[in-house]
C-alpha cells in the first residue's frame, strides 16, 4: 500500500498550479494570455510569434520568465505582478482536499514557479489558506525556476527540510527529477506525460514513485 512508503515523511511539499486545483478549470490559460501580451510588448513580435516564444521559453528554461530574463533582461518583479493579475473566481473551495491535507502529519509547504502572493490568492480561493507553514515562489529561488537544481536547493535550504524525509507533489514530470535525486518521495499529480503531452522517456518515468489523478483521494490513503 502507498502509505507504507510515506511513513518516514515529515515534510510535504506541494506544487501549486494544476496540482492543488484541477487543470480542467484552465486557470493558467489566463496567465498564458498575459504572458504572451508581455512577450509581444518586449519583443515587438506579433501574437503568433510571441505565443511561440512564450511556450519555447517555458519548455527550454522551465518558465517563460526565465527565458525573458535570459534573452531580454526584463525586470521580473513587474512581470510577475502583471501576469498574475487574473480572475480567480473560476476556482472553488475544495473541503475534501483541505481535510486530506490537514490530516497529514508534519510540515506542509507550497513551492511554485509562480509568485508567492499569487499562490496565496489561489490557496484562498480553494479554501486551503492556513494549511501551510510556508509558501515559496520563484522569487524565493532568486527567480531560478524548477526544474533547475539550484532552485530546489535554494528553497529547500530556506525551508530547512531534509529531502530524505520529504515528499514532493507535482504535475510537471520535469520537476520531479531533482527531488527524486535528492531522495524525496515523488508523486506525479496528473498524466504520465512530457511537457507537450508526449509519452515520457523511461528515464523520466523513473523519477516518479507514485501517480494519481485524485490528489485528495491519494492523500486520504496515506
Amino acid at each position: 500500500m502507498a502509505h507504507e512508503h510515506f511513513r518516514h515523511v515529515d515534510t510535504w511539499v506541494f506544487d501549486l498550479d494544476n496540482t492543488l486545483y484541477h487543470p480542467r478549470v484552465r486557470l493558467f490559460d489566463q496567465i498564458d494570455v498575459k504572458m504572451t501580451d508581455f512577450v509581444m510588448r518586449v519583443t515587438g513580435a506579433d501574437r503568433a510569434e510571441s505565443d511561440r516564444l512564450r511556450r519555447d521559453y517555458w519548455l527550454t528554461y522551465g518558465t517563460t520568465l526565465a527565458g525573458l530574463m535570459a534573452h531580454h533582461g526584463i525586470d521580473p518583479v513587474p512581470y510577475l505582478v502583471e501576469v498574475h493579475d487574473i480572475d480567480f473566481s473560476v476556482l472553488e473551495p475544495d473541503p475534501d482536499l483541505r481535510e486530506a491535507i490537514l490530516a497529514l502529519k508534519g510540515r506542509r509547504i507550497v513551492y511554485t514557479n509562480g509568485s508567492a502572493p499569487y499562490a496565496r490568492k489561489v490557496l484562498e480561493a480553494r479554501g486551503l489558506e492556513g494549511l501551510f507553514e510556508a509558501v515559496y515562489g520563484v522569487e524565493d529561488a532568486g527567480y531560478r525556476p524548477k526544474p533547475q537544481a539550484e532552485a530546489f536547493e535554494t528553497v529547500f535550504g530556506l525551508a530547512g527540510l531534509d529531502p530524505s524525509r520529504a515528499a514532493m507533489f507535482e504535475d510537471d514530470l520535469r520537476n520531479l527529477k531533482v527531488p527524486h535525486a535528492l531522495g524525496m518521495r515523488t508523486v506525479l499529480v496528473g498524466p504520465l506525460a512530457g511537457p507537450e503531452g508526449e509519452s515520457p522517456d523511461p528515464e523520466a518515468q523513473a523519477h516518479v514513485h507514485h501517480r494519481t489523478d485524485d490528489l485528495a483521494g491519494f492523500l486520504r490513503g496515506l
